[in-house]
């Protein structure tokens, strides 16, 4: 592998394009993309694929996800998606009449309408907690639990908000939760793979990302880890693999009662994903060899100095610590700029980030460079008239 700062030789990305957009979707490494094709050729030629296949892959994919974590592999499920994740545990969480889920205000759908299903067949009720005017979020979910004491049932939270980065302490978060009985689940899509996660200091009941964004892997992948107090509930998908001794395929005629150990049972029906398993894996082994703490220290540096140059051209920037290392929200608001007009102009200089609400949202990984923050700024100067900020 080329050296940290060339990582960027690992994508086909282009010179002339500043690809700051990450939180959208994540580009795959050209890795990624030989183990599809080669995917792709074992499926034209189908008697290359064994019945290993079907279950040693999957084993390698829940060890990498569990040390991304830092939680154990036998917790991890294989999902399409975070919602599948969280719909399974919401199936599986005891919700009772006027009890409480607690989630921050304009939560991405994917951990919100999980928990609103659940809430209105149970006669429950999501309490979408604002954000308050200083940024933080984390002291409004604490306070929001310390004022609904025992009714809360759930918190759910990312480490990060979606739609900006704002930061969220998840350990202060789920000792709020645990103080009232309530469990803890946590969104990692826009976090996981670009920032190191403490599983053992976050202690969670669940936990949901897809690979397609920080991970770099394919779209319609994804994961879930379930606590072990979790692993003894009904799935949602009642597919063959999930049982116990689906190995032996000769004796799939007499399926077991049982299921395999851990959360497995929880996987989606046919997990084995044959053509995109390769793909995942191959992404998943880069941001593991890069580390996601030295991928965060990489980031920070690159979005340090895009909030610097963004507050000198008149753009709100929060102060570094309302930030998160690898995305920064500029709002739009002192700028008197509409978002869909700087969203197509900055498209036309081939920079591409994504504009939510009044902020723009521009997020760095291992890939991104000096050159691609230097393009942005000049493009958001060119945006309000202004020069580059030296």
């Amino acid at each position: 592998m080329p050296p940290a700062d060339d990582a960027r030789s690992l994508f086909s990305l282009p010179r002339d394009v500043a690809y700051l957009d990450t939180c959208y979707m994540g580009p795959l490494p050209s890795a990624s993309v030989e183990a599809g094709w080669m995917a792709l050729d074992r499926k034209a030629h189908p008697w290359t694929v064994v019945g290993d296949d079907f279950f040693v892959p999957g084993e390698t994919y829940r060890g990498l996800l569990a040390d991304l974590l830092g939680l154990d592999a036998d917790g991890v499920a294989i999902t399409p998606s975070v919602s599948f994740g969280l719909s399974t545990f919401a199936a599986l969480l005891p919700l009772a009449e006027g009890e409480v889920v607690v989630v921050p205000a304009d939560e991405f759908p994917s951990n919100l309408n999980p928990w609103t299903v659940a809430a209105d067949r149970a006669g429950a009720t999501v309490v979408r907690v604002p954000r308050p005017a200083d940024g933080d979020i984390t002291a409004s979910l604490e306070q929001a639990v310390a004022d609904h004491g025992d009714r809360v049932a759930l918190v759910a939270s990312p480490p990060c908000h979606w739609t900006d980065g704002t930061p969220i302490d998840l350990v202060r978060v789920g000792a709020a939760a645990r103080s009232v009985g309530a469990a803890l689940a946590v969104d990692v899509c826009q976090s996981l793979g670009g920032v190191p996660f403490d599983g053992a200091a976050v202690r969670p009941d669940v936990v949901a990302g897809a690979t397609y964004k920080w991970l770099l892997g394919p779209y319609s992948m994804g994961f879930a880890w379930f606590a072990p107090r979790w692993r003894e509930g009904e799935p949602l998908d009642h597919g063959w693999s999930g049982r116990a001794g689906a190995e032996d395929f000769a004796a799939l005629t007499q399926p077991s009662e049982g299921y395999r150990p851990g959360a497995r049972r929880y996987d989606v029906g046919e997990p084995a994903q044959h053509t995109q398993m390769p793909v995942a894996l191959a992404s998943l082994r880069l941001v593991t060899e890069w580390g996601p703490a030295a991928t965060a220290a990489h980031a920070r540096r690159l979005t340090d100095r895009i909030a610097e140059g963004a507050a000198a051209l008149g753009f709100g920037v929060a102060p570094p610590h309302r930030r998160s290392d690898h995305i920064v929200g500029l709002d739009l608001a002192p700028t008197g700029l509409e978002p869909a007009d700087l969203a197509g102009s900055l498209a036309d200089a081939h920079v591409h980030v994504s504009v939510r609400g009044r902020a723009v949202r521009v997020s760095a990984h291992r890939f991104n460079d000096d050159e691609d923050v230097d393009r942005l700024l000049a493009a958001l100067a060119g945006a309000v008239g202004a020069q580059v900020p030296a």
